[in-house]
């Protein structure tokens, strides 16, 4: 199927997460991108409304352009299982897996594939066992600074760098706001990276590298969607030795956690020039200052082409099946 073929995209966007405004930013943009390549394109919320809309009018696919749990956790992928419906990216299975850092993690660790020394604690266990004494253990066994975070969650929510002891409380508090654990990571100093993989029928590709410089050292919210607060380079400023171990280190996570169509590593390259991978995101923002938007023009890609190939390998599969 190629780029104009007759078919329906739904685009799911919106949901009750805290990351609904950005997920409605992407889904906008993906709807244009569609549009623009000649697709007929329609963009739905994940509401009670969607499930009748399924069953009555069912779109020849759906691209999940939802961010949070609704669009990332597998359930919303599981329902569309349920429905028939064909989609872009990754199944259930794998969503939940790459969902979930700490699980995650522990795949890419099973893999080789290097990753920051971690320890995920749950809120009742942090309570249960006193949170000095907690705390003093994280430290003793990580060391300073720390790098707190939800484990489940993205758009950088809740989470916070922890350079001293003292400030490791509120970062725990800050962090429970979001999600009933907490991953606290060794912190590891370096060029915050991007890659953003794509397969287009020969495989998953590795695009160029985006590097993010946040203004103020940490990229969170505000950090993201926020004009000014970020410098972003892409191609990542990147000597072509460590570009292509950045590239090999993303595509082997993406293969790791059974990803398909498309994904967003997120990395840290050490001084040393060693990549480690911080996070995988089976449905990355496509916002005005998002990465993968910026890593395709970086590759002279167009994203509506990208789309369009996706939903057609999305209807082909579901033919296939």
């Amino acid at each position: 199927m190629g780029v104009g073929d007759e078919v329906r995209v739904m685009v799911l966007a919106g949901g009750l997460s805290y990351e609904r405004d950005v997920s409605l930013r992407s889904g906008r943009r993906v709807l244009d991108a569609l549009r623009a390549v000649g697709v007929t394109a329609e963009m739905r919320d994940a509401d009670v409304s969607l499930l009748p809309a399924l069953q009555e009018d069912p779109p020849d696919a759906v691209v999940i352009a939802l961010h949070g749990a609704t669009g990332e956790d597998g359930s919303l992928r599981g329902v569309l299982d349920l429905c028939g419906v064909p989609y872009v990216g990754c199944d259930a299975q794998a969503a939940r897996m790459a969902w979930d850092k700490p699980s995650a993690k522990s795949m890419l660790r099973e893999a080789d594939i290097p990753t920051p020394d971690w320890v995920a604690l749950p809120h009742d266990r942090f309570s249960e066992l006193g949170a000095v004494a907690v705390l003093d253990r994280i430290v003793n066994r990580l060391g300073l600074p720390l790098m707190v975070k939800p484990a489940q969650g993205g758009s950088g929510l809740g989470a916070a760098v922890v350079r001293e002891d003292a400030a490791l409380p509120a970062a725990m508090v800050g962090c429970f706001a979001y999600d009933s654990t907490a991953l606290v990571e060794r912190y590891v100093p370096g060029a915050d990276v991007a890659v953003s993989i794509v397969d287009l029928g020969a495989g998953p590709q590795a695009l160029p590298a985006v590097e993010i410089v946040p203004r103020d050292g940490v990229y969170d919210y505000a950090a993201r969607y926020t004009a000014g607060l970020t410098t972003w380079h892409a191609p990542a400023r990147l000597d072509e030795e460590v570009a292509a171990r950045v590239a090999e280190t993303a595509l082997a996570a993406h293969k790791a956690l059974g990803l398909r169509d498309l994904s967003r590593v997120d990395l840290i390259v050490a001084e040393d020039g060693s990549p480690q991978v911080l996070g995988i995101n089976v449905s990355p923002g496509l916002t005005e200052t998002s990465l993968l938007p910026l890593a395709v023009q970086a590759a002279g890609m167009d994203l509506g082409r990208i789309l369009a190939t996706l939903v057609g390998r999305a209807v082909a599969r579901s033919r296939e099946g």
